[in-house]
């Protein structure tokens, strides 16, 4: 069951990969607009993630000085992964800062099936986000000289690393509330410095103000998702 919920929610990006591959519309300021309220949705979805699904976690498990410290700190480590990233890894750099989000999220996933509660709404967070993020990612990769079929299937193996990452965190994670609950806040802490340092600037369009709403229907779809399953 977490294994397939798991890979479910991985598969949405190699899902959202095949989407960009078969659009062939001409590019135009209507394109162009969508394309920027995607990024945008899926960047609200991670902050609902953060809000609603990994925050709460820490909260409830951790002191406060522990929760400011691994929250924070996952953000460090999160940006000097993504300055790593950045300098070192060239066309591979979507798909490791999809790493970067995906498999603590997964990890965070079996914890929380491990818990008994919050598993499936974060599923449901990891899909949504995954889907317009490997749109995204095909179509740069695509504008880099990537391969189509190099990029898909990299998107696909994506998707293989959430059941390993899920399992490990249900095996080893679930009798221990103040490790689980230390992964979520520094997952939530470096997620939220994704959403601003990669996801807002690429949602902006000058002189366009209605792809940013994306992340109002973004957030909004996370409460509705959080009211339903959570």
């Amino acid at each position: 069951m977490i294994g397939l919920v798991s890979w479910l929610a991985g598969i949405a990006a190699f899902v959202g990969g095949c989407g960009a591959q078969l659009e062939g519309s001409a590019e135009s300021e209507g394109k162009r607009e969508l394309i920027h309220g995607i990024v945008a949705f899926g960047g609200g979805i991670l902050i609902a993630a953060v809000a609603f699904a990994l925050v709460p976690e820490g909260v409830a498990a951790l002191p406060l000085w522990a929760l400011a410290l691994a929250f924070c700190g996952g953000g460090a480590l999160f940006c000097a992964l993504d300055a790593l990233i950045t300098r070192h890894a060239g066309n591979r750099a979507q798909f490791l800062a999809m790493l970067l989000d995906f498999v603590p999220e997964a990890l965070a996933l079996g914890a929380l099936f491990g818990h008994g509660g919050g598993g499936m709404l974060l599923a449901l967070f990891i899909g949504a986000q995954n889907l317009p993020e490997g749109f995204n990612a095909h179509r740069e990769n695509l504008g880099s000289g990537v391969a189509p079929r190099t990029s898909l299937l990299g998107l696909l193996g994506v998707s293989l690393l959430g059941p390993l990452a899920a399992c490990c965190g249900y095996l080893f994670l679930r009798d221990q509330p103040l490790l689980t609950g230390t992964i979520l806040s520094a997952a939530a802490g470096g997620i939220l410095y994704l959403v601003f340092q990669d996801i807002a600037p690429q949602a902006q369009m000058r002189r366009h103000w209605s792809p940013t709403l994306g992340a109002v229907l973004g957030f909004a779809f996370g409460m509705v998702g959080k009211e339903l399953l959570g």
